[in-house]
């Protein structure tokens, strides 16, 4: 399966030429190039996220109860319809009060959650639980904090799973070190094929090209995963570039059973 993660940048009247209804068509041709199984983005608003449903027939935008509201930005998953069978799933805010609407802690800047879905592989029969989420961008504390509660949540789940997102944070930070750490179950996948961790490893740009700042954009895998291939989409589109972030992709591979 191909597993996507794509901040797709807020919709912004201060991003001038590059605000969203100039890219969005380019959004839509990098999902339609590389046609991942799962796509989970940030940053949606939900406008942009009606915009994508609308458009990508062979998905199914998962957002299970959401309270949607014209301000929120929501990590949310598009799967496709003819891999998988849906089989439930829920989102919560990365908060004390995790069911409360927008809630924060921490001193987080902005309010921050995660949604994931319970899946089952047509071709298979594999159930796995694949996840979404978007750190803070200004917390230490903050990131480490909602970082604990999505290992929480990862140890307490029966299923394999598959965590993507948007983590504003470096490799082996505090954060990085308890999602992809020893203890965690979880394996991040640009480690686990051996990339260096340099320029060429940064997923955000600015709408430049120019990587900057780090690899923050993270796919993370339980032991049951093989990962056979992975890349930073870094080309433009048309000229332009569809979000200030890369889209990050892999290819992933059940392992076969252990005897």
């Amino acid at each position: 399966m191909r597993v996507m993660t794509f901040n797709l940048r807020f919709e912004n009247d201060r991003d001038g030429e590059n605000g969203w209804q100039y890219r969005r068509s380019l959004v839509l041709e990098v999902i339609r190039k590389y046609r991942p199984s799962i796509l989970g983005t940030q940053e949606g608003m939900r406008s942009q996220l009606n915009y994508l449903e609308a458009n990508l027939k062979d998905y199914h935008m998962h957002a299970p109860l959401r309270v949607w509201d014209d301000t929120s930005q929501y990590p949310t998953l598009f799967i496709e319809k003819e891999c998988f069978e849906v089989l439930g799933g829920e989102e919560f805010w990365l908060s004390k009060t995790p069911e409360v609407h927008r809630s924060k802690s921490w001193n987080s800047a902005f309010p921050r959650m995660m949604s994931y879905a319970h899946l089952k592989d047509r071709k298979t029969g594999e159930r796995f639980s694949a996840c979404v989420t978007h750190l803070d961008h200004i917390g230490e504390e903050a990131r480490l904090k909602q970082a604990t509660i999505i290992s929480r949540w990862v140890h307490q789940n029966d299923a394999p799973v598959i965590l993507m997102g948007d983590f504003n944070d470096a490799p082996r930070s505090p954060a990085h070190g308890l999602l992809a750490g020893r203890e965690s179950g979880l394996a991040d996948s640009w480690e686990a094929l051996k990339r260096d961790e340099d320029e060429e490893s940064f997923t955000h740009h600015g709408f430049t090209g120019v990587p900057e700042k780090n690899r923050i954009d993270w796919i993370l895998a339980t032991r049951q995963w093989m990962v056979k291939n992975a890349r930073i989409v870094r080309e433009p589109f048309e000229g332009r570039y569809p979000s200030d972030h890369f889209p990050y992709y892999v290819d992933l591979e059940w392992k076969p059973e252990e005897s």
